[in-house]
């Protein structure tokens, strides 16, 4: 099975910082200056997701380093993609596929083309503000005592694709703690928590790039 780098595109896109905002916008903006002063984030998603029209498990691994760019994200569930992972950067995707013991190689520009659960830009992780920029974004509300409180966004294309990605955001940590994503239909195709989440752990270029020396490179 070939893993397509933008359904986790929606799964990432917003998950990383929110301070004393009052509007969508001002939510944005602190998220995209968190995650700019972050040398590295890395955070577990779990939940269940529609991969090949079935709803299935998912469990995976996100590491990213902002500043360059870089996403690693590794699979634990569903089985068919166990151990795969997927690497990408400003010039290319790299997508390790376990089984097969193959890397295919394809280029961002190319990878931009394939649209996954919303189409966000699936390399423009390191910068939220411009992956963002296609969509309206709105604070639905929010829950919970000043210093504990759980923001609700809801984004959809501006192109005018009906469909919708929900975040929650909590104050306490300014990370993500819930993301869902909801088709045309109003039917929810991914559902998924975020726990694991750190930020400065000393993560390098090499570690998050590093891929079996022995697996068959195939360039698309």
């Amino acid at each position: 099975m070939t893993i397509r780098p933008h359904l986790l595109t929606s799964l990432v896109a917003a998950l990383i910082g929110v301070s004393h905002a009052q509007t969508a916008q001002d939510i944005v903006n602190r998220v995209d200056a968190t995650q700019r002063n972050s040398k590295d984030i890395s955070f577990r998603l779990a939940g269940t997701a529609s991969l090949d029209t079935a709803q299935q498990k998912l469990d995976l691994l996100v590491k990213t380093i902002p500043a360059q760019n870089l996403i690693r994200v590794q699979f634990a569930a569903p089985d068919a993609l166990a151990d795969n992972i997927v690497v990408a950067d400003k010039t290319e995707v790299r997508q390790y596929l376990y089984l097969t013991n193959q890397i295919t190689v394809t280029s961002a520009a190319k990878a931009a083309g394939n649209a996954g659960l919303t189409g966000l830009d699936f390399t423009q992780l390191g910068n939220t503000a411009a992956m963002l920029s296609s969509y309206n974004v709105k604070l639905l509300g929010s829950t919970g005592a000043a210093g504990k409180r759980i923001f609700q966004l809801e984004a959809t294309p501006k192109s005018g694709q009906d469909s919708r990605t929900l975040v929650w955001i909590s104050e306490a940590g300014w990370r993500p703690t819930r993301l869902q994503v909801n088709n045309a239909a109003g039917k929810t195709i991914a559902d998924l928590t975020v726990s694991a989440f750190k930020t400065n752990a000393g993560l390098t270029a090499a570690t998050l790039r590093q891929l079996p020396k022995d697996a068959q490179v195939i360039r698309q």
